[in-house]
């Protein structure tokens, strides 16, 4: 005679979501906005988009 299982699992909890954190210099975009600068005296002419170098591009803190 096989034994009956009287008593059962309990659930699984559904796994929680964590979004994560956004990276400071970029502020989650990814991108850093850089200075040109030109000339022999290297006065500032205008921004350029650059690849944040803190999370390289994806927008998250690598820290968290």
């Amino acid at each position: 005679m096989t034994t009956k299982r009287t008593t059962t699992k309990p659930p699984i909890p559904a796994p929680v979501s964590v979004e994560p954190a956004s990276c400071q210099p970029c502020g989650g975009t990814g991108n850093v906005a850089i200075t040109v600068r030109v000339g022999r005296k290297r006065r500032p002419v205008g921004r350029q988009d650059g690849l944040c170098l803190n999370c390289l591009g994806s927008g998250t803190d690598p820290d968290a």
